[in-house]
């Protein structure tokens, strides 16, 4: 008997070029148009065929803020889903598989769960329909409403040909006959959605829809996952909306040309993540020292070095802090939703301009790869601030001049009688550089100081942090960036519970606001950190900046985003035991292998990770 559900999770497992994606987003698209909400996070490797590809999808009749921790339906390509995740399938669940790829034995599954083996050879006679017929039987078993899938495929296809449509609705509708006669109705049924249809996107179109919303005119970039999506999204839209996009030799050009352009008078960004943004720093300080506005987005991956290509992790912050060499006024910024992405670059770039200084955004891949449906944006009042710019020199026009805000009136080249040297050495008010022959200490002190009184400025256009919940919660949890809405939803969990929890998640990172986050932090009773790092880098910065102390926390710097239940679960030992000495715990995702597997030794459980060595 099936059991209506305000929400439901589907994952579909497989190797890289089995049509993971393209799969599960024609059937996150098909629900998001059927008015539910939707979250997916694929969980992917960097070869480009082969090895591990998961892709987790949480639909919900309310809003669901994260790819949830449980697993209702599977879909396995091949056997190393199977064998991963089918004894996680939940209790009246189904798994769906290819029978002419692999054996699905019913072995340690619990009760009542379906084991639905659609032939795809005897059904289409065509093994690249598999992902197509075995959405089919899902779409069956689901009890969800097919138009809107066949819509996609129509669509998905439709430069193809008709033949190649007509193919993929035929493994489609086969799909579902055969799940009809061959397996039952999911006893984890979802109610009806509300109709409205609810835009789909990820934190790099958001990002790349908030520049263009902004009048940014000249993109550049040097591809570089998680930030590449970015680039591909741009391109796409470029000729419409005549953005200039230039893919760079490496990621040194890629913000040298930026900020060229910049200098120029166009708004102009580039992205990429922590390896690139390291080959970028000197760039930022060429900025910083000739006053040049420019947007950067460090899309965060994990590291050192090339790390994990294709994962997340917020580990870049100090390298954000640090970049570049001496000091001078910058902005860090850390978008926590979709409409955070979209609302924080147009403000980014406006700071950039007023401030004439460089503006970072820091995501990461968990933010910026997503799915997710939301509300959408205003696109009738958006706010462009360009700063003080001269059209007409009156007298002596000095491009540096000291003001009482630091920031000097911007000429753009060619201005009639504005002829000023751009110096990345120190210079004075005119440009002119004061340390080839001698050095002038008096002038460099007056340059700095006008310079850094720019942060001030910053400061007062920041909006206020605050925290979500109720204001005098027992717990509350403390993050940056991308760990928001998993924060959120721990916090939604445990009241249900009666445990009294908020959240106080930063993402305005510098300059610092000092004196609100302290406020804010002194008013806790206990505090939690929440950080997809290995050292609790939002930690160090509040305690350096504030001199308040997180009491308590909890990591993750495996790759995969955290999951629900750990946040839960470890906000609800800390409420119920109360210790008075610091805890520092890490979680790690269950990828359904032995912790010291090894594809190498493990050929039996691992044969498509094998293949790519």
């Amino acid at each position: 008997m099936a059991h209506q559900h305000t929400e439901l999770t589907v994952w579909i497992g497989g190797a890289a070029g089995d049509g993971i994606a393209s799969a599960g987003e024609s059937f996150a698209k098909a629900c998001s148009r059927s008015g539910y909400h939707v979250f997916a996070h694929n969980s992917y490797q960097s070869v480009i065929r082969g090895g591990h590809v998961c892709m987790h999808i949480r639909i919900g009749t309310h809003k669901v803020y994260t790819q949830g921790d449980e697993l209702d339906y599977l879909v396995a390509l091949n056997q190393d889903t199977f064998v991963r995740y089918a004894k996680r399938v939940m209790e009246g669940g189904a798994i769906f598989y290819n029978p002419d790829k692999f054996t699905a034995g019913a072995d340690g599954l619990k009760k009542n769960v379906q084991l639905i083996g659609v032939p795809v050879m005897e059904l289409v006679g065509n093994q690249q329909m598999q992902n197509t017929a075995l959405m089919g039987a899902l779409m069956q078993v689901l009890g969800l409403h097919p138009e809107a899938i066949r819509g996609l495929i129509k669509e998905r296809f439709m430069k193809k040909g008709e033949a190649v449509i007509t193919t993929n609705l035929e493994a489609f509708d086969k799909g579902m006959a055969f799940a009809k006669t061959h397996g039952k109705p999911g006893e984890i049924r979802i109610g009806v959605g509300d109709g409205k249809r609810r835009p789909l996107a990820g934190g790099n179109p958001m990002i790349g829809f908030g520049a263009l919303a902004a009048g940014c005119r000249f993109y550049s970039a040097y591809p570089m996952t998680p930030a590449s999506s970015l680039l591909h999204w741009l391109v796409k839209y470029a000729a419409k909306t005549g953005l200039l996009v230039k893919q760079c030799e490496d990621e040194i050009a890629s913000l040298n040309m930026a900020v060229g352009a910049g200098h120029v008078g166009v708004r102009a960004m580039t992205g990429t993540s922590g390896g690139g943004f390291a080959l970028m720093t000197e760039a930022i300080g060429e900025a910083a020292m000739t006053e040049t506005p420019v947007v950067i987005v460090e899309a965060q991956r994990g590291g050192p070095s090339t790390g994990l290509p294709t994962k997340s992790e917020q580990g870049d912050l100090f390298q954000l802090l640090g970049a570049s060499q001496g000091e001078f006024p910058k902005a860090i910024l850390a978008p926590r939703t979709l409409q955070e992405c979209y609302d924080m670059t147009i403000h980014a770039f406006n700071l950039a301009e007023t401030y004439q200084c460089p503006v970072m955004i820091a995501t990461d891949l968990y933010l910026a790869e997503r799915l997710e449906t939301f509300d959408g944006v205003d696109l009738n009042h958006i706010p462009i601030e360009r700063g003080p710019i001269v059209t007409q020199a009156n007298g002596v026009y000095r491009r540096f001049a000291d003001t009482p805000s630091g920031v000097s009136p911007r000429a753009l080249p060619g201005t009639p009688g504005t002829v000023f040297i751009a110096a990345t050495d120190e210079h004075d008010e005119d440009g002119v550089v004061i340390s080839d022959v001698y050095t002038n200490p008096p002038m460099r002190v007056k340059m700095m100081a006008k310079r850094m009184r720019k942060i001030e400025g910053l400061l007062n256009e920041f909006p206020k942090p605050q925290i979500d919940g109720p204001a005098r919660a027992e717990l509350t949890l403390v993050g940056w960036g991308s760990t928001y809405q998993v924060m959120l939803e721990a916090m939604e969990a445990l009241d249900k519970e009666g445990l009294s929890v908020n959240v106080l998640c930063l993402r305005y990172l510098w300059p610092f606001q000092s004196e609100e986050v302290r406020g804010l932090l002194e008013r806790c009773k206990m505090t939690m950190s929440v950080e997809a790092n290995y050292t609790g880098q939002i930690v160090k910065l509040i305690r350096m900046e504030t001199g308040v102390s997180v009491q308590h926390h909890l990591r993750k710097y495996d790759g995969e985003p955290f999951e629900l239940k750990q946040v839960v679960d470890q906000a609800r030992t800390i409420l119920k035991t109360k210790p008075t000495h610091p805890v520092v715990a890490s979680v790690v995702s269950d990828e359904g292998l032995p912790q010291n597997f090894s594809p190498i030794e493990t050929p039996e459980i691992g044969a498509e990770a094998q293949r790519q060595h």
